[in-house]
């Protein structure tokens, strides 16, 4: 009897564990690369960093803070890189015509926090949903948008 619920007991943190993984819970950024080569590229290659905050039409209060406390991070963090245009940022309405070329070209589907890197081979394109995680606690999220927009600047793309 003891090995039985022994047994149980495994199988239900197996389970906890599969569902946790299963439900996105990971610190790692969703990517998407056109190019499928290594993971680092040389940060004297990075030409450009693009952060788009894409949204619609309508925004509901987190699609608002998340766009509002990329701003603020990237404004406080990387005022050298916004004057020199190696980086750049906007909120982008993708239901505007004018638009749909860019929404287009990072397969924008919803309101998200979108990261491209322009390198001397290519362009590589990246959603990032953790920021939505990190949305009530400003401090968290400047960090980690921070040290996220220094690796992709400096050429690191894991």
């Amino acid at each position: 009897m003891q090995n039985l619920k022994t047994f149980f007991s495994a199988v239900v943190v197996l389970l906890i564990i599969g569902f946790g993984i299963s439900a996105g819970c990971t610190t790692t950024p969703v990517q998407s690369s056109t190019s499928s080569t290594g993971a680092t590229i040389t940060s004297s290659s990075v030409e450009r960093v693009e952060v788009f905050h894409f949204h619609g039409d309508q925004q509901c209060t987190s699609c608002i803070t998340v766009g509002d406390l990329a701003e603020k991070t990237i404004n406080t963090n990387f005022k050298d890189e916004l004057v020199s245009g190696r980086l750049v940022f906007a909120h982008v309405n993708a239901q505007q015509p004018e638009n749909a070329e860019l929404a287009a070209k990072y397969g924008v589907t919803g309101s998200s926090l979108w990261i491209g890197v322009y390198d001397a081979n290519g362009f590589y394109k990246e959603e990032n949903v953790k920021v939505w995680y990190l949305i009530n606690n400003k401090e968290a999220y400047s960090l980690y948008l921070t040290d996220l927009v220094n690796k992709r600047l400096n050429g690191d793309l894991s």
